[in-house]
């Protein structure tokens, strides 16, 4: 399998780097690291996402190469990291006239092996944590500022380390990137830590707006609201985190309007639960502790529609597990 992503990469003169929409650590993490990576293998990568990168990772190597479209010229292989399926990937993706072989690279447990060449390991805490394994084989040298790329991406998508399905492995390829030069209280702080003022504020709405009903609880954030605190992204930042942490909570979700009227939800669980096939159901996917989807509006239908489905879903889990 190395040796065809590798055979794929050598024979390919135009490559372009996707991750996906609303993207989190471990996607500009994974994004900047294949970057660089391609860099040593003598290759000129373009670097797209959708939604750009956000503020707390522009820290990250490369990040003002990422582009929020494609250059229009045809291209030889897509790389695809951190992308469940074709529709995480979004208008980077679906806008292309010429559409490549695609590699896929993903942890996710609902990856629905889209590539070409497909290389998904749901047991891997992050797509970083493949990455390393990956380079390791192609020779690529670990530098200072590929360590940093990598390892925002294992204490992102671990919460520093603390989620369920971190391994000795995980733990032993976060030394050796600290080894490397990587700086882990500095990842952390800027990663996990540090917010904008408006990312609590956009908190402060969704605790006020939130709804608890038969362990599932779930907020809205609208446009409007969004507009009056000035909040500009694509997601919630860590809200849905703070709802799934609620002792009475057995499931949670963030469902946060989008300027286009679309909905972007974001959900979250502790075991032994599982939000990934909830996702699924709505056109999305993720981890069964960590999913998330995008579905169309207005807010209320989409609210209507994620409450009936969760708890559809909630009900069913329960008596699974009384059984």
């Amino acid at each position: 399998m190395n040796n065809e992503i590798l055979r794929r990469i050598e024979n390919a003169n135009q490559i372009i780097v996707i991750t996906h929409i609303g993207p989190d650590g471990d996607a500009i993490g994974s994004l900047t690291a294949v970057g660089q990576a391609l860099i040593q293998l003598g290759k000129t990568p373009h670097l797209v996402c959708d939604d750009g990168v956000p503020e707390r990772f522009s820290y990250l190597p490369q990040t003002n190469q990422v582009e929020k479209e494609p250059a229009p010229e045809p291209y030889d292989l897509l790389i695809a990291v951190d992308c469940g399926d074709e529709l995480r990937m979004g208008d980077a993706y679906r806008n292309l006239i010429h559409k490549p072989a695609i590699l896929n690279i993903d942890h996710h447990v609902t990856n629905t092996m889209f590539g070409d060449v497909n290389i998904v390991k749901p047991e891997a805490t992050s797509t970083t944590e493949i990455l390393f394994d990956l380079f390791q084989a192609f020779g690529i040298q670990l530098s200072e500022k590929i360590a940093l790329s990598l390892l925002t991406g294992l204490v992102t998508d671990t919460l520093g380390f603390r989620t369920a399905g971190v391994t000795a492995n995980t733990l032993n390829v976060a030394s050796q990137l600290i080894e490397a030069g990587a700086d882990l209280a500095f990842v952390t702080m800027q990663a996990l830590n540090v917010k904008p003022l408006t990312t609590v504020q956009l908190w402060q709405i969704g605790l006020a707006n939130m709804k608890i009903e038969e362990g599932f609880i779930w907020t809205t954030i609208s446009q409007d609201e969004q507009g009056d605190i000035g909040f500009v992204g694509s997601g919630t930042n860590g809200l849905v985190n703070i709802l799934a942490d609620i002792d009475i909570a057995h499931m949670g979700a963030a469902i946060l309007e989008l300027p286009d009227g679309s909905v972007r939800v974001g959900f979250r669980c502790r075991q032994p639960f599982d939000v990934s096939t909830i996702a699924t159901e709505l056109g999305g996917g993720g981890h069964p502790l960590a999913s998330g989807c995008s579905i169309d509006g207005p807010l209320d239908i989409a609210e209507a529609k994620v409450r009936e489905v969760t708890l559809n879903a909630l009900r069913r889990q329960k008596m699974a597990v009384s059984l």
